[in-house]
């Protein structure tokens, strides 16, 4: 019997890095309500680098874009 591996998918990779590399400075649109809302999960929180697949610096960026969209009530808080 073959046991499956588990774990070993495919990596995640930053959404918004181009084949280039990672552009700098790091920016994400705030506005963009469709795009930030696949980054949180139900209930409104921040998904994380591994969850999200997101760089070091696009993460930062995303999670200043949500917090300006929270506070710009774009987003809520709490989720639904």
């Amino acid at each position: 019997m073959v046991r499956k591996k588990f774990g070993k998918g495919r990596k995640n990779r930053c959404r918004f890095c181009t084949k280039e590399g990672c552009p700098r400075p790091a920016f994400v649109d705030y506005k963009d309500v469709q795009g930030l809302k696949k980054l949180t999960t139900g209930q409104g929180k921040i998904y994380g680098r591994k969850r999200s697949g997101n760089c070091a610096p696009f993460q930062r960026a995303v999670a200043v874009a949500i917090k300006r969209a929270r506070f710009m009530a774009l987003l809520p808080y709490v989720g639904e």
